[in-house]
């Protein structure tokens, strides 16, 4: 592999930020964004895809995938009882399929976020990050990829993953790459990295491919990078990253790529307060650009920034994820106190604050190294015009 990786994301590049209304989400209208699934949080959605990257359609129903809790206590308790749920969605709503995995398949405490894509054998990958360990007393951060690969079932109005399917650990940080993730004690935005995997086929070459956000090493501490890994006779090894944040920022979340017009656009999603010094950047969808998919990456934008929250809602949505048809879906995270971090409230002031939905959904245009965002005109996730989630509590 060759391109000039990585590509270093630096103090440089984040003196060229600005808020312009190119790179601005509109400010979100809580009306709007009712809960579709009452009684639980909703987070870091996924489409199930196609080999080709389109969403997969089954029986008239798009198939999606996101983390979900119930919606108890504090909001980011969240992640310590998440769990990927199957959704479906049609033209007038979306269903709820329940959770994906039966209770107690994964080899981890709790499944966070990843990738899935439809196989032309009837089965459904499943990439996944498996955090702490299956059984343990309390959450660890302990971080790993898994692919299940159960077979999709679907006829007489119902679809299902098939619960018999192996949950597979294909990767985790190597220790030498990427820094080791056992920590047995942290928290979200507190922790190193190796999470998050997002499924790429190269056009270029027609071989699978998953991107991670991993963690390598910064002084005594360490810092964000996104990692590459190729699969090669159906094993996965770890390649050189493409993306390193040069002590700016140690989360770069979701990481994805989508080839657009011969060009390869990788997003990644990062916080205000996991940047050096905390609030350095805003809170939003960040993105490098390159002519193949090992590089050179240069910034968008001249500074990275894709999508930020508009000011007076500094953490309205986050977990943004670019579709090949370049709308981007994300969710609703917590509405402004005067900018205040929400994360650490009184458990009942962030809950009323928090969304805990799927987002209004925004579109981008791409010219190469260029970006702008802009409302969905058609929204498919429109809550305005739809009823709410149908299905099972």
């Amino acid at each position: 592999m060759s391109g000039g990786r990585p590509a270093h994301w630096t103090r440089r590049h984040l003196d060229l930020l600005a808020e312009s209304s190119a790179t601005t989400a509109p400010v979100m209208d809580p009306a709007a964004v009712p809960r579709i699934l009452p009684g639980h949080d909703l987070w870091d959605l996924w489409p199930i895809q196609e080999e080709d990257g389109s969403t997969a359609l089954i029986d008239g129903y798009e198939l999606w995938m996101t983390l979900s809790a119930p919606a108890l206590g504090h909001p980011e308790e969240r992640h310590d009882q998440a769990r990927i749920r199957l959704l479906a969605k049609n033209g007038d709503g979306w269903k709820d399929l329940g959770h994906a995995f039966a209770d107690g398949a994964s080899p981890g405490s709790r499944e966070w976020s990843g990738s899935a894509v439809h196989r032309p054998d009837g089965t459904v990958s499943v990439f996944y990050t498996a955090a702490g360990r299956r059984g343990e007393a309390r959450p660890t951060f302990r971080q790993s990829v898994i692919e299940a690969r159960p077979a999709l079932l679907a006829g007489g109005d119902r679809i299902l993953l098939h619960e018999d399917a192996e949950h597979r650990e294909i990767l985790r940080s190597d220790g030498r790459l990427y820094l080791p993730v056992e920590e047995a004690n942290g928290s979200p935005g507190n922790i190193r990295a190796f999470r998050d995997p997002g499924w790429f086929r190269d056009p270029a070459d027609g071989r699978d491919y998953l991107l991670i956000a991993a963690s390598t090493a910064w002084d005594d501490r360490f810092t964000g990078a996104i990692a590459l890994a190729e699969s090669r006779a159906g094993a996965w090894s770890l390649l050189p990253p493409l993306i390193v944040a040069e002590a700016i920022n140690h989360e770069l979340e979701r990481p994805h790529i989508i080839v657009h017009q011969s060009w390869y656009y990788l997003f990644f999603s990062t916080q205000r307060h996991t940047f050096h010094p905390a609030d350095r950047g805003p809170t939003g969808l960040y993105g490098f650009a390159a002519p193949r998919l090992t590089g050179p990456y240069e910034p968008l934008n001249a500074s990275g920034l894709v999508i930020q929250n508009p000011s007076l809602e500094p953490d309205q949505a986050y977990a943004w994820l670019v579709l090949p048809d370049l709308h981007v879906v994300s969710f609703a995270n917590y509405r402004s106190q005067q900018g205040r971090d929400l994360r650490h409230a009184e458990a009942a002031q962030a809950r009323a604050n928090f969304g805990g939905t799927i987002a209004p959904m925004l579109k981008l245009t791409l010219d190469e190294m260029t970006t702008s965002v802009v409302p969905a005109v058609e929204d498919p996730v429109d809550r305005r015009r739809r009823p709410l989630i149908e299905g099972r509590p």
